[in-house]
């Protein structure tokens, strides 16, 4: 017992003389770079949606009545102006080609018989004319009888009529060759429609033929797309129709449906090309078409949103630094007056190129944090050198 107290006594005077508990520190300020929110003039506009189109397209048909033997592209494939996509069965077009040859040639020979005829009625009017020049001679010095010149008279007229019969049959024959060639290049021509070529380099956007089917003039076979340029069709109300003009550069967003995070493309800009004159009458719209450029990975179908500029507005813009999405919520961090980061939910309205307009949520002057990574609400902050949203 007495080494029990004697215990307790040595305990008692050591925590007596152990230095008293320091006081925690508070953190330090967390250094970060702030932006003033400031009014600014920026475009006004309003977006029109759509779909991206190709600026030339075609449906494919046949010209004839004929069994389609080959459909050698499908839906997705290349080509080139002239390549072969359909074919059909010809045999009577090659027929018809082979008819008209021998009938220019049956004309031909004909022909060779009028020439031949008329070169012998050349020759009797030649003798006649001789004839009838002596006669007239001798009649002259009484060595003729009036007979013998009536009758060089008439065997003269008589040479000139068949003359002018064997002309006529020349020509005519002449005409019947002419008119034997035309069929033969109709029936040639023809005979091109058993086979359907690509009309310009495109993209075959569908495939409604195969082989065996009987295609008749007029029904669609291919549709084709040429994909070296495209347009945004897109739709604008009627009330706004005056501030859309031809020529006029138009910004246009595109929209790719396969892209798993659904994200919006770069900007392109277009020009408008063409402005419906014929306005819906149950929508009260009109249709405007925007030609764009050349860009990878364009094509038919995609939804274009078209930008129009209808003068200008005050905007109380923030840099898009400073957005902190928060689930459903937009927030930024505000730099309270006592230096400390105060989280606000913000309503957003207008995004330009780095910066967004602020609907509701924080006022003109008020200095918001970019990029607040790890920054906390409540946490003291210091500001060090930013940049200014009114660039």
């Amino acid at each position: 017992m007495k080494w029990a107290v004697l215990l307790g006594l040595a305990v008692l005077i050591a925590a007596c003389g152990s230095p008293p508990p320091r006081a925690s520190q508070p953190p330090s300020p967390v250094s970060v770079k702030t932006a003033v929110a400031v009014t600014k003039r920026v475009p006004r506009t309003f977006e029109s949606g759509g779909v991206v189109r190709a600026r030339a397209t075609a449906t494919l048909a046949s010209r004839i009545t004929a069994p389609v033997l080959s459909v050698r592209v499908t839906a997705g494939d290349r080509v080139h102006v002239g390549d072969l996509l359909v074919t059909f069965d010809g045999r009577e077009l090659d027929a018809n080609v082979a008819r008209a040859a021998a009938e220019i040639a049956a004309r031909e020979r004909t022909q060779a018989a009028a020439l031949a005829e008329r070169a012998a009625a050349d020759a009797t009017l030649t003798l006649a004319r001789t004839s009838h020049g002596r006669i007239v001679a001798l009649h002259a010095h009484d060595a003729a009888t009036a007979q013998e010149l009536d009758e060089a008279i008439s065997a003269l007229r008589a040479a000139e009529a068949r003359l002018a019969a064997a002309d006529a049959q020349a020509a005519a024959a002449a005409a019947s060759v002419d008119g034997a060639r035309q069929s033969e290049a109709a029936a040639q021509a023809a005979a091109s429609y058993a086979a359907l070529t690509a009309p310009f380099d495109g993209l075959i956007t569908e495939r409604l033929a195969d082989p065996g089917a009987l295609a008749t003039p007029g029904a669609p076979l291919l549709r084709i797309e040429d994909t070296r340029g495209f347009r945004a069709e897109v739709i604008v109300d009627e009330s706004r129709l005056s501030l859309v003009a031809e020529r006029a550069p138009v910004e246009v967003l595109l929209d790719d449906d396969n892209d798993s995070e659904n994200a919006v493309t770069p900007s392109l800009t277009g020009t408008v090309s063409e402005i419906s004159r014929t306005v819906d009458a149950g929508s009260h719209s009109f249709l405007v078409k925007i030609d764009l450029p050349a860009r990878a990975l364009m094509r038919s179908g995609m939804f274009a949103r078209a930008r129009f500029r209808a003068g200008s507005q005050e905007l109380l813009t923030i840099p898009a630094a400073a957005i902190v999405p928060q689930g459903q919520l937009t927030t930024v961090f505000v730099v309270s007056t006592n230096r400390r980061a105060q989280m606000r939910v913000v309503d957003t309205g207008v995004r330009g190129d780095d910066w967004l307009e602020v609907l509701a949520g924080i006022s003109a002057g008020e200095r918001v944090i970019l990029s607040p990574t790890g920054i906390r609400d409540g946490a003291e902050v210091q500001a060090v050198a930013g940049e200014d949203a009114r660039r």
